[in-house]
């Protein structure tokens, strides 16, 4: 039928001499088709299993794939869950961070396993087809490291970012130092990472540039507080007062909660001639060791001035009982050259008059 439609399609139609196509002619090119048909069958019917098989085996690999994934990141909120509200939980991230770390790396995970999965059945189709895969795949190399020596630093980013969640440096409210800038942080993503300052600014942190992280809102935090008294003071007296002071602390809300334990007396800091330095030291919920500190300042300075401990630090200090002043502070040393018969007035040279012109 192909034959004699191309050869009905090439014919002139003003030649008089071409025959219309008769019944015999008409029986052999449909006889030559199904012969063709025939010969080729099992080859399509070979391609076109092996493409419904290579579908098959990706759809299924990625939906086995995905769903491992999914139960993984179940097991990591189920251990979550499990801790928390315990000893070990209070050192812990948190249910919800865990939660949305969680969900990020899965959905990461499973992106790259769709794109991996899908990829290689596209070129194994592709294949099928007798179609050479070589030019293809070396344009394809070729592509990727000019794409990667032109966006290195995106990819850089994107890499940290991936091993950031995956190693959980930090997440979303946690107050970190990043080195560039330092803030609380109120995003998370695989390129940028955004934090707010103390100052309530904004700054975009690409996190191929960071280079060291210090989280201040993991584990638990120290409030210090340096105490500087008169070294005249009773020791004891100072010990007792300051343990006073923590214990009463400990006690009231909301402190109680925020002091992870009993605040210490570390002892003398330092010694000098004027002062010495008492250390006073608490271990705190994460990010509020500043809040600690400010409240201990403000007890110790009222138990201390009920108390009549003197707190000193700064400026000198002065002098306690006013003396009245000296006299003699105000008058000269005595000089010997004020006596005329002192050694020291005899031996000096008197100076002779100048002489008369008049004469």
């Amino acid at each position: 039928m192909l034959l004699s439609v191309l050869s009905a399609a090439g014919s002139d139609p003003d030649d008089k001499s071409t025959k219309p196509p008769t019944l015999e002619d008409a029986q052999e090119s449909a006889t030559n088709a199904a012969s063709w048909v025939e010969q080729n069958w099992s080859t399509w019917l070979s391609i076109g299993l092996r493409i419904l098989l290579i579908v098959a085996i990706a759809v299924v690999l990625r939906v086995l794939v995905r769903r491992a994934i999914t139960k993984l990141i179940d097991r990591m909120n189920r251990t979550a869950q499990a801790v928390d509200g315990t000893a070990l939980g209070g050192l812990l991230v948190n249910v919800e961070r865990r939660r949305q770390r969680s969900q990020a790396i899965g959905s990461v995970l499973r992106s790259v396993a769709s794109f991996v999965i899908l990829g290689t059945a596209g070129l194994m189709i592709l294949g099928t087809f007798q179609i050479n895969l070589a030019p293809l795949l070396a344009s394809a190399g070729v592509a990727g490291v000019a794409i990667g020596f032109g966006a290195r630093n995106l990819v850089t980013d994107f890499l940290s970012g991936v091993f950031m969640i995956l190693e959980d440096q930090y997440g979303v409210g946690d107050s970190i130092d990043a080195g560039v800038a330092s803030g609380e942080v109120i995003e998370v993503g695989l390129r940028v990472t955004k934090l707010r300052g103390d100052n309530g600014e904004i700054w975009y942190v690409r996190n191929g540039e960071v280079k060291r992280i210090g989280n201040l809102s993991q584990g638990w935090s120290t409030a210090g507080v340096d105490v500087t008294v008169r070294p005249d003071e009773d020791l004891e007296k100072v010990k007792a007062t300051l343990t006073e002071v923590g214990e009463t602390m400990a006690k009231d809300e909301p402190w109680n909660e925020r002091l992870w334990g009993p605040v210490e007396i570390l002892g003398l800091d330092s010694v000098l001639l004027d002062s010495m330095v008492v250390r006073v030291s608490a271990k705190t919920m994460p990010g509020k060791s500043l809040g600690v500190e400010r409240e201990l300042r403000w007890r110790i300075k009222r138990a201390f001035d009920a108390t009549g401990i003197r707190i000193v630090g700064g400026l000198p200090l002065q002098a306690t009982e006013e003396t009245a002043p000296d006299p003699s502070a105000g008058i000269a040393a005595p000089s010997a050259y004020a006596s005329s018969t002192s050694p020291q007035s005899m031996a000096a040279s008197p100076i002779a008059p100048p002489p008369n012109l008049s004469k």
